[in-house]
This record gives structure tokens, sequence and C-alpha cells, in this order.
């Protein structure tokens, strides 16, 4: 049972961000106990509430059949979250940002570079109002300035940070990382940021501007292989299944299916010819030494791959397990998402209609951070648009009844 509350309990953020990347980086401050409140324009709400698929009383389907239905990408991004509308396009926007800016620690923007300050609400304006405001941009390129058409798409972050040349084999035409990539490792370091800063802000009483670019996220995180030295002496970059440098390591084919196995190190190296059963291939002179095996790699992937195809992919990885070498199933998604343990920690999640509740078997993410003495992860459902006006202008901000009703009859909120 957790004795101490949510890591952030206390913490106001103000949630401005649309599609992705600005809203996982929310997604993960509110599981962590923040108040996020998310700030969706009346006009053009966040886009990811129109993605397909959706989830209603009939379960899972593609098309919007009624007004109960809800994205599921909006099911996964918004839960913990407290919603309100407000244009700030409008003359009045300006102010009651200002007056929500006043109580809170956060803010989280993912516009392109220079929108929030075309609104007149971007960090300089944030900083007058609150000196200890925290807030965070995570943009494309930078505050310093976007390539080409400045849109940055999680593809087009992926095509210039270089990674679509690290994976596939050399003859390859570039390949895109399936799953979002750059939408997702920019938010981990944003969130990095506005706890670094919230930190330091409790000792000096000064906030500061978080600046997360996604092309330098996903370019430093291919900068952590020297892609192009190895090139410069004969190793490709791009190597398909395997990683001739750690051999044996790579993905080999089964009789149904495929087996991840990591042996770079000589005892894993032992325990793969043990599985084997040839353990006198730990003597033979091509094999002895990691250096000498990554020179006769192609011998030795000639002797993995046809004993691999004769073995049922289970039957590979515990041969390979008693023998101590590290090797996998190499699942799909959908088997994935719903492994036992990590639905018991809580690192996926079943998802429920707020209305209707578990209508399907549609799972999505959990917070995989566990607290031994702190609660952590989501328990509310997302919110409609703007669903929590009278519990935040009337609430917290002291708003009367009639002045809410008359802001949303003007279009401000």
């Amino acid at each position: 049972m957790t004795s101490l509350p949510k890591p952030l309990d206390g913490i106001t953020v103000i949630d401005t961000t649309v599609a992705l990347a600005g809203p996982y980086a929310t997604l993960l401050l509110a599981g962590l106990g923040a108040r996020v409140i998310k700030v969706e324009n009346p006009l053009s709400p966040d886009p990811s509430r129109s993605n397909v698929p959706y989830l209603g009383k009939g379960g899972a389907h593609l098309m919007r059949d009624s007004d109960d239905d809800i994205s599921i990408s909006a099911l996964n991004r918004l839960r913990n979250k407290q919603g309100v509308t407000l244009n700030l396009k409008h003359a009045d926007g300006k102010r009651i940002f200002g007056e929500l800016l006043r109580q809170a620690d956060v803010v989280v923007e993912n516009f392109s570079h220079g929108t929030m300050e075309k609104l007149g609400v971007g960090y300089s304006f944030a900083r007058e109002v609150n000196p200890r405001i925290v807030y965070c941009s995570i943009t494309g390129f930078g505050a310093q300035g976007e390539p080409g058409s400045g849109k940055a798409m999680d593809a087009i972050i992926q095509a210039l940070s270089g990674v679509m040349h690290t994976s596939g084999a050399p003859e390859d035409p570039p390949i895109r990382v399936g799953f979002p990539l750059a939408d997702l490792s920019a938010p981990l370091f944003g969130v990095i940021g506005i706890l670094a800063a919230l930190f330091q802000a409790r000792s000096t009483g000064i906030g500061q501007h978080v600046d997360v670019s996604m092309l330098g996220v996903l370019t430093s995180m291919v900068a952590t292989e020297p892609y192009d030295i190895l090139e410069r002496f004969g190793i490709p970059m791009r190597t398909g299944q395997t990683v001739p440098r750690l051999a044996p390591f790579g993905v080999y084919r089964t009789r149904d299916g495929h087996v991840a196995v990591c042996a770079p190190t000589d005892t894993f190296a032992r325990g793969v010819f043990a599985a084997m059963d040839q353990a006198g291939l730990a003597n033979d002179a091509r094999f002895v030494t990691r250096d000498l095996r990554v020179q006769n790699v192609a011998a030795l992937e000639a002797l993995i791959e046809p004993w691999a195809l004769s073995l049922a992919a289970q039957d590979m990885v515990d041969r390979l397990a008693r023998n101590g070498v590290p090797a996998a199933v190499v699942r799909d998604p959908s088997a994935a998402v719903r492994d036992p343990l990590l639905l018991e920690r809580g690192e996926t999640v079943r998802l429920s209609h707020p209305k209707f509740g578990q209508t399907d078997e549609v799972y999505g993410p959990g917070l995989p951070i566990r607290f031994s003495e702190s609660a952590s992860g989501f328990d509310q459902p997302p919110p409609g648009l703007g669903e929590h006006n009278q519990a935040i202008y009337g609430d917290l901000l002291g708003y009367r009844q009639d002045e809410i009703e008359r802001l949303q009859q003007q279009g401000v909120i």
C-alpha cells in the first residue's frame, strides 16, 4: 500500500499541446500526479480527437457513428487531464491565459516555432506574469529556427536525423521506423527538462524556458553509435537482421517465427554453441574470441541459421535460456501489449470508454515507472471538450456563472 501521494501532486500544468509529442509529455506529467489543464480552441480542438479508430458502445470501429464515440488516440493521450476551452486568438484570450499562468507551475506547448509568441502568450509574456513559470516548448527544430517548410512531422524528423539509414540491409531504401519514434522520444526529454527546471525553481524562485528540438533529440540518439566511423573501416552501417560486429547477435528465422539472440561476449557465444549441441565450436580457431567471430561472421552465421530453421521459436529460446544466452521470441504488437506481466505492472493497460466501459479489447500505454512509496498512473478518463470550464474558470479563477456564460457566447471559451 502506498503511503505518499503521487510525486507531482500540487504541480499545475497548463497544456496547450496538440497531436502527439506535446500531449504525450503532459500525459506523463499527469500520470506522475500533476494537475494538467488541457487548453483547446473551441473552434479547432486537438486533432487527436478525430483520429481513427474510435471506441464506442459497440466496440472499436473506423468511422465515428455517434457523438459518444471517442478516438482511441484521445482516449490514450488525454487521460487524467482537465479540459477547458480558450480561444487564444480572441482579445480576451490572452488575459484569461495570464490568469491561468498565475495559478500554474508549468506550461507545455508544441506548436511551430514562434506561434505562441505571435499569439502574445509566449515565454516572455509568461515570465512577466509568473517569474517562477517553467515553460516547455517541444518543436521540430528548436527555438533558433527551422529548415525547409518548418513543419515537423515524425517522418520528417526521422528523415533528417539519419535514423532511416540505420535499419535494413545495405541495398534497402531508407526505412521509416514503424512507430512514431521522434514524436515519442522528444517528450521524454521535455519531461526531464521540466522536472530539472522545477527543481531549480524551488531553490531559486526563477523559472525558465525549456527548449526541446525533436530533430536534436533523435539525432543525438543516432549519434550514440559511431556509424560513420564503422563504415570508414569497412563495417556497413546497415546490416539487416544481424549485427556482425557483435556476432552472434541478431534476429533468426525459425520453423514458426523469429528469435532475437544477443551473444556478444565469449561466455554467451559458448552458450550458443552448447545450445546447438556443438560445444566444441568454442575451441574452433575461427570463433575463440569476439574479434575472431566478427572476422569469420559469415561462417558463424552459416552454422546458426540452419540450426534455427530446424526448431520452433520457443524451443530455440528454451535451449538458449538453459545455457544462459539472452534470447526472446519476436512478438507482434498485439501479443506484446497483452503481456500479463506488463498489465500487472500497469505498463500497458486495457482502455475503457468513460460511458460504456470495456466494450472491446483495446490496449494503451500505462505509466512505465513504479515507485515504492508513491502512487502513479492513470485513473481518470479523457475530458470532453471544455468539460472542466466550470471547475477551472469558476472554482479556480473565481469567475461568476454569468461571466462564464458571457465568455462562451462571445466565443472566448
